[in-house]
Formats: C-alpha cells, structure tokens, sequence
C-alpha cells in the first residue's frame, strides 16, 4: 500500500526528515502486531429510542445511549499489519490482598504516529484489538496442533513525552492495553475459526468458560448430594397424635383393654381428631415447630393429594397440598372446613425454578402479560383432551392462543405451530378447531378437567422487563395513541 501524505506543510523539512528516521527505527527494530480495526457498534435488528439505528456504521455510533455501552462491536474482517515496541515484563501474582491478583497485566506500547494512520486510515481508538503473533504458545497443552494466540484490547490512547523530537512536534503514539476476555464486545473475533479446516472458533480455544461452567455444575450437583434442600430433615421421626380429652400425647400402651382399628373420628372445638382408641391417629399439626421445618408432606408418612383446587369428596382427617400457592401449602380436612397445616419452605438452594419463593419468581420470571384480545370462549376439558372446538370465526388474525384454568395457563404462538389453527363448518359457518402441538416429541394435553377460558390476543409483554424497556417512552412504543 502506498504511503499517505499525511506531513502539514507549516511542520518544516526538519519535522520531515526526522519522522522518517523514527520510522525506519520502527520498521527495523520493532514487532509486528496484527490489528483488528474496531468499526463500530452493530445495529439492532428492530430500532427503539435509546437504541437507535444508523444509517452509517461508525466508530463514533453509540449502541445503547441509556446505558452508553457498545456490547455488540463489529471488527474489520481485514487484519492490519503494523510495527510496535514495547518493554517485555514477568506477570507476578500478588498475594498481599484478598483473592489473587495479577500485577503488570497491562502492556504500555509505542507505535509511529504516520505509519499507523498511513495502514489503518485512522488514528487507533479504544476498542481496536491487537494480537501480538510473537507471543503465540506453540505447546499449548490441548490435544490440536494449534499455537495459543495472545490478543489485547486498546483502552487508552495518548502520545509519550518521550515522543517528541526537538522540533517539539510528536511522534509517537503510546496505547494501553489489556488482556482481552471473553465477552460480548469481542464475539465477532472470538466467533472466528481458530485455523484452516478447524470446526470450532477461537472462543474454544482461548477462553475457559466451558470449562468454567463443567466446574460449577459438577459443584452445584454435588451440593445438591450433600445438602437437597435447606433447613431441618423431619419425615423420619414419628409425630404422636392428642389426646382430645387430655390434650396430651395420645399413646396406645400394652394395658389397653381394646384396640380399635377403625377410623371413627369424633369433633372437639370444632376441630375432628381420631377416637382415643384408634391405632391409626392422624396428628392435626407436624410435632415439629422452627424456622424451615415445613416441607409440605403429612406427618408420619400420611397419604395426601395435589392440585390446584380441593377435592369434592374430601373425608374427614385427609390433607391436601395446594400447588398453586407461593409456596405450597398443605391442608387438613376437619369434616366441615380446610385448615392450613404448613407450608413448604424447604427447597433446593440452586437458583432454579423448583425454588419457590417470591424472589426466583420474578428472577427466572418468563411470563407474559396479554392484551388486546381478540375472542373469548368457554370449552369444557377432560384430562388428557388435545383437540376441540371453539365458537371462534375461521380464519383469524390473531396472534396468539391461550387456555386458562384456575391459575393454570396454557400458552402458544400461533405462527410457531402451522397445526394449532385449523377450521370445521358449524351450521354453514366456518370455525375454529385448536389442536394442541407436540413438542419435544411430547404431545400436549390438558391436565385438568373443567371449563377452560380459551382466548385470542393480538399482543403481549414480558412480565419481567429491563430498565431500558421499562423506561421507553410512550412515543417509541408500537401503535403509540396520542
């Protein structure tokens, strides 16, 4: 490439003459560096107000102006050859803090001001990322014959004191550098194949994070060995029933003239309890009161049922775990009414959705909100039902189906399944038959019976927004009404 003519004229032969030493000097007694010219942020697939789109790719777009980042960069598929110099150190571990710290991780490096400007077409910016090709590991420690490359990010650039020449005029530019990581910033190199005929990128080869994740997941399972959910183990101990004439334990000693084996129950303050003779009394409460003692199962190993609403032949003493309350709550039937026996505060403490409290709801919260319906109707469902008909006009321009039963919903996109909308004739009226999908080669049913509210929407939010979606303004939203 022919070099530019970037010497001012008011700067004088002497200037000239100079920058032309220095860049022998840099042309004979310094490094190659291959450089990765940073372009500028890419733009988003759908525009908003604080992340607009440009018309221009440039170094001076910024990607998000709410939080002033630039988390997707584009890089120069071209890698540009230049000279640097730089003073080689050892990296030392520094022990004298909590934790352990590098020190000298940061490479200062010289480069000739025109040499670079005359190779890049610009002056070098933060952003810019340098591989340095002398530093490549040749006897990595993988199984490929492939050498480890070594790339640093440009985070400040200014020029050296040492520079200037006599003329008072700058040479040279200093960079800072640091070790590149992998992050978003950097995906469009780190996305690169790491050589010819290699099927993975360089992310694989450089960064540690898979084998970072293997080592938490082989933690967090082992956690989960030693330590399955939190507070206190109680189901293997034995709770005793009362007394209801004592208020006591109720025990069935060997000088008991009858043992009565039935369940005959009998009320005192409104509460039933087990008759005194019974050998198969039921405890009201778990004998076992403190904080995450409640673990949703009856005492003594007690049969008891699920849902999400009670059953309508409940017997007397039967309990019952309600799995639409946050978090499970058990009941007991008392022949006339529920009563609350506990909830189920003991849970796993691996951030999953299996943790039922208010704050893994709204962290690993996935959920819509839906608005501007469309249609609604009532289908009554047996358990296990996928196909059925609704009194809905065929065809529709709505996007989105949803059944809901109690606090269950069933939710689907339209467009993501070709089957779900189909059409049958009703009195020469064209309709609307749903047949739910199959997904990850499972069929999906209808897991309770009853009336099921079944509706059309046209649009949906998450219920869990970021701090830039929540803050649009009312102007930059779709089909904004003023």
């Amino acid at each position: 490439m022919p070099r530019l003519s970037l010497y001012k004229p008011e700067k004088g032969n002497n200037y000239r003459f100079i920058d032309r030493q220095i860049s022998r000097m840099f042309q004979v007694g310094c490094t190659d560096v291959h450089l990765h010219k940073y372009l500028g942020p890419k733009n988003p697939t759908e525009g908003t107000a604080d992340q607009p789109i440009y018309d221009v790719i440039k170094e001076t777009n910024i990607q998000d102006l709410l939080f002033l980042e630039n988390r997707d960069r584009k890089y120069d598929q071209e890698i540009y050859r230049v000279r640097g110099h730089y003073q080689l150190q050892n990296l030392n571990f520094n022990l004298s803090q909590f934790g352990l710290f590098i020190d000298n991780d940061t490479v200062f490096m010289t480069v000739h001001i025109n040499d670079m400007i005359s190779a890049l077409g610009r002056k070098p910016i933060a952003g810019d990322v340098m591989e340095l090709p002398h530093l490549k590991d040749d006897f990595a420690l993988n199984d490929l014959d492939l050498s480890m490359p070594r790339f640093f990010v440009v985070e400040e650039v200014d020029r050296p004191s040492e520079g200037y020449s006599a003329t008072w005029y700058p040479h040279l530019y200093r960079l800072k550098l640091k070790k590149l990581t992998d992050t978003q910033q950097y995906s469009d190199i780190l996305d690169k194949p790491a050589g010819e005929d290699v099927p993975f990128a360089l992310r694989e080869l450089l960064s540690t994070r898979n084998k970072e994740l293997e080592i938490t997941d082989a933690i967090v399972r082992q956690s989960e060995l030693d330590v399955p959910l939190c507070g206190y183990e109680t189901r293997q101990f034995y709770t005793l029933a009362i007394d209801p004439d004592t208020g006591g334990k109720l025990l069935l000693t060997v000088d008991t003239d009858e043992i009565d084996t039935s369940y005959s129950s009998q009320t005192i303050n409104g509460l039933s309890n087990i008759n005194v003779n019974s050998v198969n009394a039921v405890p009201l409460r778990t004998g076992y009161n403190g904080y995450l003692f409640g673990d949703g199962y009856p005492p003594n190993g007690y049969v008891f049922g699920t849902g999400i609403r009670f059953p309508s032949n409940a017997a007397a003493n039967d309990y019952y775990l309600r799995v639409d309350f946050l978090p499970n709550r058990l009941f007991t039937f008392n022949g006339q009414r529920w009563i609350k026996v506990e909830d189920n505060i003991r849970m796993t403490m691996t951030n999953t959705d299996s943790r039922q409290t208010l704050k893994t709801s709204f962290i690993n919260n996935n959920k819509f909100t839906y608005v501007d319906e469309v249609a609604v109707d009532y289908v009554r469902f047996e358990v296990g039902d996928f196909e059925f008909n609704t009194q809905f006009t065929y065809p529709t321009t709505a996007l989105y189906l949803v059944l809901k039963f109690e606090t269950t919903r069933l939710e689907f996109v339209i467009a993501d399944h070709p089957d779900l909308i189909q059409s049958y004739t009703d009195i020469g009226v064209n309709k609307i038959k749903v047949t739910l999908p199959i997904v990850d080669a499972s069929q999906i049913t209808v897991p309770y019976a009853g009336a099921w509210r079944v509706m059309l929407f046209n649009h949906r939010e998450n219920e869990r927004q970021s701090i830039t979606q929540a803050l649009r303004p009312k102007a930059s939203m779709p089909d904004a009404d003023f």
